[in-house]
């Protein structure tokens, strides 16, 4: 029968598709031996990037690497004599799917991996270029590769295609759905927006606002046991993130579980920027600390406070420590703990890639009523790990149309919060881009030169072995700035599961050095390691800055002292949009 020359093409089989790659390979194959031996055949001065000889091998080493991915997919017994995969690409989740490793896929993802190493390859061998501009580069090339990888699409990500086969496209169809939500609010859906709410299975610790300003409302715990510690703690979140990150389902909540070991426990709660804020300012959050240090030694009649800052709060808990340093003022603070936070940013991380004049200036328009909304900052954050909190979403919701799990840290993480425009142009150039912190008398509050090296105040210092927003280095810095006594602790994972690590779960694990030592290296090198949470080891050494206890009656009581009820815990703030 003649062929219907008007009836599509056959789909080609696997042999012809082996055949043609051949062709294709062999043809590189040639262009590029014409070429290399045409270059050395001309007398041409060596253009660095370009005809010189390390640029020149590195494109050798490309075109060779390529040619054997070519064999490998050519023929299978070659494939099998290459080996695994490297570590790093078998760890890649992206493509854990069997799927992947069927002849023509396997070749689309490891062409992936091959251009990939090439390119973040190529920048590391770069002559010429400071090391700042590099990072740079590499941290450009990260987020171009990651949005380019093949399992971002549906045409070369055999998983997809499986599911779109099998349920007739309604994935594709669930996934726009589910992409076009996100549109329309402006942010990227990480988990069920309906699996949680406050005071229903998130923030449940019980306890009442007992004082409330235009920025904070400050929670009072209700105790659970028959005394506390005669010296309460009060903790400062960072604002650009909703307090209840150590709030959250009650297994996980560190409020809960400090309130269980006989604390008298005060969170402030900062209020997510609007219009009204337009002109709140560095001085003001480290005003407010005082105030809220001030207002519980009042209320309890205590002479002192144990404190914690979180992330940008213990930035501002370090400027508060430095100006409660005066004399007469110095003994309001116990002892401070800081949770990943930085006061040096000469290594603070990807996140100076956002802080140059031009980056500055776009955060600036973002903010023509006088607050960042904080969409934006969730957008610079995702980005930092735009493999997991972007383009896993995308493959998982918008083109497999997958359920979104319900996980109440994800929930937290797309639970913005507005900033001040003002502060957050001071944050970004007087201390990222600037480093002003760590200059004695370079930063003043209310008129007080703020000087680090005056800060006596015991502190203990948690960092974030995996940190990628404080990174671990960042954080030791602090260690040579302040002159009171120092401990250092090293938790396993990173910038929230580090801290937010209940014992009852047995997860990660911390290193201590109780050696005096100069260096992290050294801290390292030296470390003791111990599986489980750090919390126990620092509220050890929270008890042993004073051991008195009271009993858990009267104003310890929320309500029941000079500080009356004005609502429930979480408060209002904390709900704010």
């Amino acid at each position: 029968m003649a062929e219907d020359r008007n009836s599509p093409p056959s789909i080609l089989s696997l042999a012809d598709m082996q055949h043609w790659t051949w062709v294709l390979g062999r043809a590189q194959q040639m262009m590029m031996e014409q070429g290399m031996e045409a270059l050395g055949k001309t007398a041409l001065p060596a253009v660095p990037g370009l005809t010189d000889p390390a640029t020149i091998a590195r494109a050798q080493s490309f075109w060779s690497d390529s040619l054997d991915l070519w064999q490998r997919f050519l023929d299978p017994a070659k494939a099998a004599a290459t080996g695994e995969d490297s570590p790093e690409h078998a760890r890649d989740k992206r493509f854990k799917d069997p799927a992947w490793r069927e002849p023509v896929f396997d070749w689309i993802r490891q062409s992936y991996f091959l251009i990939s190493d090439h390119l973040m390859q190529g920048i590391d061998a770069l002559d010429g270029v400071d090391a700042k501009q590099k990072d740079r580069m590499r941290f450009a090339a990260r987020g171009f590769l990651e949005a380019m990888s093949p399992s971002n699409f549906p045409a070369t990500n055999p998983v997809v295609l499986q599911k779109t086969l099998e349920t007739g496209g309604e994935n594709l169809l669930k996934g726009l759905q589910n992409m076009l939500a996100d549109i329309g609010k402006g942010q990227v859906t990480h988990t069920d927006p309906t699996a949680f709410e406050l005071g229903r299975n998130l923030a449940m610790t019980p306890g009442k606002v007992v004082h409330r300003t235009p920025l904070y409302e400050l929670i009072q715990y209700t105790p659970v046991t028959e005394s506390v510690l005669a010296v309460p703690l009060v903790i400062f979140p960072p604002w650009i993130n909703r307090f209840y990150i150590l709030d959250l389902t009650p297994e996980k909540s560190f409020i809960r579980w400090v309130v269980e070991q006989g604390i008298t426990v005060f969170m402030v709660s900062w209020k997510s920027a609007d219009a009204s804020m337009k002109d709140v300012q560095w001085d003001d959050y480290v005003a407010a600390q005082v105030e809220a240090v001030d207002v519980i030694r009042d209320a309890l009649d205590v002479p002192a406070a144990h404190t914690i800052g979180y992330c940008v709060a213990g930035t501002t808990l370090a400027a508060t420590l430095a100006v409660e340093a005066a004399p007469g003022r110095a003994d309001r603070i116990k002892s401070a703990t800081f949770f990943t936070a930085q006061v040096d940013f000469a290594q603070a991380g990807e996140l100076r890639h956002f802080i140059d004049d031009e980056q500055l200036a776009s955060v600036a328009a973002l903010s023509p009523d006088g607050f960042l909304d904080g969409r934006y900052m969730a957008l610079t954050f995702n980005a930092l790990r735009g493999r997991d909190l972007i383009w896993n979403y995308v493959t998982n919701n918008y083109l497999l149309g997958q359920d979104y799990v319900p996980f109440d840290l994800l929930h937290w993480n797309g639970d913005t919060t507005n900033l001040p425009a003002k502060w957050h142009q001071s944050y970004l150039s007087d201390l990222y881009r600037d480093n002003l912190l760590v200059k004695p008398g370079a930063l003043s509050v209310g008129g007080t030169p703020i000087d680090l090296t005056k800060v006596t105040t015991p502190a203990y210092i948690q960092a974030g072995k995996e940190d990628h927003i404080a990174p671990v280095a960042s954080v030791w810095e602090m260690t040579r700035h302040f002159a009171g006594p120092i401990k250092f602790v090293l938790a396993g994972s990173g910038h929230i599961a580090g801290v937010v690590n209940p014992p009852s779960q047995g997860k990660y694990q911390y290193w201590v050095n109780p050696n005096p030592v100069e260096t992290l290296e050294e801290f390292v090198a030296g470390a003791t390691e111990t599986k489980g949470s750090w919390w126990p080891d620092w509220i050890d050494w929270l008890t042993a800055q004073d051991e008195a206890t009271v009993p858990a009656e009267g104003a310890r009581v929320p309500g029941k002292g000079k500080l009356k009820a004005i609502g429930e815990a979480p408060g209002s703030y904390v709900a704010a949009r």
